[in-house]
């Protein structure tokens, strides 16, 4: 396992669509919508941390859709016993969201949220229970039950993780988001314990029977994360 840190660049993830003035711009207006592809970790998180330090009152939201190539991110609060216990190859990154270690890879759908929290009157735990809805409605759309847990953020059909989340606040802004298992390799989570949890298990749309690819799916779960975005109603149905 190698670890990466890296100096901050300039490095952006596409082109930035021209601000709409402030008197413009309603408190719900709908969020850019971005797809990047397969995109390395490091430079997209530093286009996150870009993007969130030059936006003002005018800048519009976005919410970024792609894929990572293998990687493990380690969050603020990680701890030593969480990471990988071998050295499969893939790397490591300590990044600055909350929680501890999770895996992003190839068949798995990452939606980043760059949001004005302020704007949209969202604090941090409406926030969660959204992004947990939005992931919830798109499985229950398939047919597949899933929760939330408040002890333990993240979306679970039974005992397995198949949506895992994070975020930044900065200046009543955030970033980073969720990452939904699709139709991955799931073998590189056996290696940590993933967000913290020792014997965690974790699941994927394809062994529930959803045969939709990561593109299809980032269709139908925006869909979700905008229209509960627009309501701003949080719920506690599905707890």
């Amino acid at each position: 396992m190698r670890e990466e840190r890296g100096e901050r660049r300039e490095e952006k993830s596409g082109g930035r669509r021209e601000a709409v003035p402030a008197s413009r711009l309603s408190p719900l207006a709908s969020p850019v919508v971005k797809r990047l592809g397969r995109v390395d970790y490091l430079p997209t998180w530093r286009a996150m941390q870009d993007f969130t330090a030059r936006r003002d009152a005018a800048t519009q939201d976005e919410l970024w859709l792609l894929q990572h190539p293998p990687v493990y991110t380690l969050g603020i609060a990680g701890k030593p016993e969480h990471l990988p216990r071998s050295d499969n190859g893939v790397p490591l990154v300590r990044t600055d969201r909350g929680g501890q270690i999770t895996y992003h890879g190839p068949g798995q759908l990452v939606v980043y949220l760059l949001l004005d929290m302020r704007r949209r009157g969202l604090s941090v735990r409406p926030l969660v229970r959204l992004m947990e809805l939005a992931v919830i409605d798109l499985l229950a759309s398939f047919g597949v039950t899933a929760a939330g847990r408040v002890e333990a953020p993240g979306v679970y059909v039974g005992n397995a993780k198949i949506a895992a989340l994070g975020l930044r606040i900065r200046n009543g802004c955030c970033y980073h988001g969720l990452a939904l298992n699709v139709d991955m390799d799931l073998t590189p989570f056996h290696a940590i314990n993933p967000c913290g949890y020792p014997g965690l298990e974790v699941t994927q749309t394809r062994d529930l029977g959803i045969a939709d690819p990561p593109d299809a799916l980032s269709a139908k779960l925006v869909d979700h994360l905008l229209r509960h975005l627009e309501a701003n109603g949080i719920t506690d149905k599905h707890r």
